[in-house]
């Protein structure tokens, strides 16, 4: 198994597209249990920031009319599920999202992982080690 730090990652930052930024944030904070923080940089563009801790991996849910566009085009972004999938995806469908693949074990080396779809239409992929 390969482990790394946050400075060897192959993620750095992560945007996921939103249709309507209100929804999408509803929708994570309700899977993950976390706060997302609203940002506005100017020219139409909207952010919801996802919490994260020093020198961590970041990203946001991104909005704008003539950059982001939500649907199964986009990249397929994990999100660390640790200490396990399956009870952020027990909330996927009451959030508005749907389970596309359930949780299903990589190898015993690499632990689990599950795609849902979400309120946007986005595919976003989870990944946990341990389960």
């Amino acid at each position: 198994m390969i482990i790394r730090t946050p400075s060897q990652s192959a993620v750095s930052w992560f945007e996921i597209p939103a249709a309507d930024i209100s929804r999408a944030k509803k929708f994570y904070e309700a899977i993950l249990g976390v706060t997302l923080q609203d940002l506005e940089l100017g020219n139409g563009l909207k952010m919801a920031v996802f919490p994260t801790e020093p020198d961590g991996i970041g990203g946001a849910l991104a909005q704008h009319p003539d950059f982001y566009f939500p649907g199964h085009q986009g990249s397929l972004v994990y999100l660390n599920a640790n200490p396990g999938i399956q009870p952020i995806l027990d909330r996927v469908e009451g959030a508005g999202g749907k389970v596309l693949v359930p949780r299903t074990q990589i190898s015993e080396d690499y632990g689990y992982m599950a795609v849902f779809q979400d309120s946007e239409g986005n595919r976003v992929a989870l990944h946990s080690v341990t389960g």
